[in-house]
This record gives C-alpha cells, sequence and structure tokens, in this order.
C-alpha cells in the first residue's frame, strides 16, 4: 500500500503475520497519513487472505448443506 510502503502479511487464519513500514514514513512524521496506510495495507490483506480461503476452500464445500 502506499507503492509499497507499508506491507502487511496476514495467514490464511487471518492473523497479521507481520508488518513493514518503510523507514521515510517514520521520518516524515505524519501520523494521520501513516494510520491510513497500515489500515489500508491491513484491509487489503485480509480481502486477499479471504480470496485466497475461498479459492481453496469453495469447491471442496459446495456440496456441503450450508
Amino acid at each position: 500500500t502506499g507503492g509499497g510502503a507499508v506491507k502487511v502479511i496476514m495467514t490464511g487464519d487471518q492473523r497479521c503475520q507481520s508488518m513493514q513500514i518503510a523507514p521515510q514514513l517514520l521520518a516524515d512524521g505524519d501520523a494521520e497519513m501513516l494510520q491510513d496506510l497500515v489500515l489500508t495495507a491491513v484491509n487489503a490483506a485480509l480481502e486477499k487472505s479471504r480470496q485466497l480461503q475461498q479459492e481453496i476452500m469453495g469447491p471442496l464445500a459446495g456440496g456441503l448443506p450450508f
């Protein structure tokens, strides 16, 4: 997110595994921008995790009566 300035790694069970913040973001001292980038990165990682989970589990759950 933000051109790769904030990266979040999320597991398949939607737990945050790691986060990387580019040092230049901290040097700028713009807390509001950093907060926005972190929120966006976390939400994007969660969405990717959900999509991957659906791709993997979707066919397996196709015949289950929910």
